[in-house]
């Protein structure tokens, strides 16, 4: 499933032909939104917006189209008239003079008036946006001690879209990994000094993953390595997906396992396990 990260890249690009523009036809593929096309046609895109991984499109009419990806939506965003070869099923697709932007394969689609889009069921379990520009280190490090997340181990809490929307897999071994945590530590077990450079990590790698087109080491060694002929999907991160393969700070062997039924990559040298206690229990 896409990130944070990507899903505001491809608001992006969605966003880059229609913002400002007027919907000259407006179709879903699913039945019972038929009836929100018409009304929608002749009204301008005021704005894209992303909450974790929920897509907003804001029109000047009130009105809001809410969509989730899921697992296996997609955007295509093309010049009118031309569709992509496909045989992906339509769900959603606005057109303007010149652009259409495309919605493939998701079904979690939904029209609001602007005014209650909050009310929807998902954004109001969500945590703050992950790229909000207004989210600071902060807040981060107030809400990993909060008592919803202090108490459970971080492995969860990276999954979990009330802590932080837009989080996912690859950002959870990343930013455990850049912070020097282990994943099966909780946050109340953390010095004040790894809570603040675990909030400023996970603001830091997620940033710089949608920045960088999904590359979560620093821009100068992704492009040393690229020199080097190393590919991109090898290249890009600092421990996910490289399992077996040598740790880019202390070259330890990089380990995967699995947590909350996903995988999840470490490095035993940068990353130490918390110690057991080995008080016998009743002293």
């Amino acid at each position: 499933m896409p990130e944070g990260p990507e899903i505001r890249r491809a608001a992006d690009k969605i966003e880059a032909v229609l913002r400002h523009k007027i919907v000259e036809k407006l179709e879903f593929g699913l039945k019972p939104l038929e009836r929100f096309a018409k009304p929608l046609q002749g009204s301008k895109v005021l704005a894209l917006e992303t909450r974790g991984k929920a897509l907003l499109t804001h029109f000047d009419s009130g009105d809001t189209i809410y969509s989730h990806n899921q697992l296996y939506g997609v955007w295509h965003v093309v010049k009118r008239g031309k569709l992509p070869e496909t045989n992906r099923q339509l769900r959603l697709a606005i057109h303007t003079d010149q652009h259409s932007a495309l919605l493939y394969s998701a079904s979690d689609i939904s029209v609001w008036k602007s005014a209650d889009i909050e009310e929807h069921p998902f954004l109001r379990r969500i945590g703050p946006d992950i790229l909000n520009p207004d989210l600071t280190w902060r807040a981060v490090a107030d809400r990993l001690q909060s008592s919803a997340f202090a108490g459970r181990a971080l492995n969860s809490v990276y999954l979990d879209q009330a802590f932080l929307a837009g989080l996912g897999n690859y950002l959870r071994s990343e930013i455990l990994f850049v912070a020097g945590i282990h994943p099966t530590q909780k946050a109340r077990d953390l010095s004040r000094g790894q809570i603040g450079k675990l909030a400023r990590t996970t603001l830091e790698i997620s940033q710089r993953s949608y920045a960088l087109k999904g590359v979560t080491i620093p821009e100068r060694q992704y492009k040393a390595l690229k020199k080097q002929g190393v590919t991109y999907g090898k290249a890009r991160f600092f421990v996910f997906s490289r399992a077996g393969k040598p740790c880019r700070v202390c070259k330890t062997k990089i380990e995967r396992s699995t947590a909350n039924s996903r995988r999840i990559y470490t490095c035993a040298g940068c990353q130490r396990a918390p110690q057991q206690s080995s008080t016998p229990a009743g002293t």
